[in-house]
């Protein structure tokens, strides 16, 4: 039933054109907007897919909860809580502004939140960093991931946005000082590219509680997963966050790539991937698909069939 749904959901929105794609990366600008892929994995293992699923694109953004959830894991909760906030804002992702008491980040969703974060794991680990952040999302995805080099050396040479807020929070001691080295990780981290089945799996290791169910291998523990899914319910889908906790109802977190990730607590991890972007930065397509899935399949964290449902448990199981 879940392939013959998402058969139909791609079909339905495949000639769906509305949206842009970013541009402010100019290397994102060279997308096809026509790729469309959809993809599930279960908390068993299973996978089902449709339309361009193993079509490659940068995780940008979507790295954000996993980078977090490290550093929660690497200093606790009371050392990163000084840093950076959790609440949601009304201010675009990539804004120059900070909390107006704490002058924290106001959450680590936002590009000045995950640019703090960086920090601090490249003052622990310096040179180590990217290797430990790679090895995260490989492991979480089930595979080898790498960066896409052309995307990486796009984001440094636009990414003069970026480095204002970076040297804001300098200003702040909200970070190192060493703006160029912390941005570089930063970029990287956003460069990783991956597939659709690799998100969707890296949703179904958060819905499993934090172990890969392919692979069988622990890559969160249940402290970072709670964390992770909770920054993402929040703050996850750019200051459009609200409308989509109501609408759709499901931790998730999307990219300017054109892809959004989601997991629902321990049954799936939904990914999708269309590169055209609404006003807000989420991709148009991606977010039609969730709509349709979250009230086709129940999926919303308040709806009465989600949490132990005998319907979605028989769906996942057949």
């Amino acid at each position: 039933m879940i392939q013959n749904l998402l058969e139909n959901l791609y079909e339905k929105y495949k000639n769906n054109n509305d949206g842009n794609v970013a541009t402010y990366i100019p290397e994102l600008a060279n997308a096809d907007i026509k790729d469309f892929g959809i993809a599930i994995v279960t908390s068993n293992g299973k996978v089902f897919e449709v339309g361009d699923s193993r079509k490659e694109f940068t995780i940008q953004s979507i790295s954000k909860p996993f980078t977090y959830g490290e550093a929660l894991k690497t200093f606790g909760e009371a050392k990163i809580s000084s840093y950076v906030g959790v609440q949601p804002t009304d201010e675009a992702f990539n804004s120059i502004e900070l909390e107006p008491i704490t002058n924290r980040p106001f959450n680590p969703m936002i590009n000045a939140g995950a640019i703090s974060i960086t920090g601090l794991l490249f003052e622990k680990y310096g040179d180590e960093t990217m290797d430990i952040i790679l090895s995260i999302y490989s492991k979480a995805a089930g595979r080898a991931l790498s960066i896409n080099n052309e995307v990486y050396k796009s984001e440094w040479k636009s990414g003069h946005r970026n480095r204002a807020i970076s040297y804001l929070l300098v200003n702040f001691n909200m970070m190192t000082e060493q703006v160029e080295k912390v941005l570089d990780l930063y970029f990287k981290q956003c460069s990783i590219s991956l597939n659709s089945v690799d998100l969707a799996t890296i949703g179904a290791t958060l819905a499993n509680i934090g172990t890969n169910p392919i692979t069988n291998e622990e890559v969160f523990d249940v402290s970072q997963v709670r964390h992770i899914l909770s920054i993402m319910f929040g703050c996850g889908m750019y200051n459009n966050s609200g409308h989509w906790a109501h609408e759709v109802g499901l931790p998730a977190k999307s990219g300017v790539s054109g892809g959004i990730l989601a997991a629902v607590n321990r049954q799936l991890g939904i990914a999708t991937y269309s590169p055209p972007l609404d006003f807000f930065g989420n991709s148009v397509r991606g977010i039609k698909v969730y709509e349709d899935l979250s009230k086709e399949l129940g999926l919303h964290v308040f709806d009465s069939m989600n949490e132990g449902s005998n319907f979605l448990r028989a769906i996942i199981e057949a």
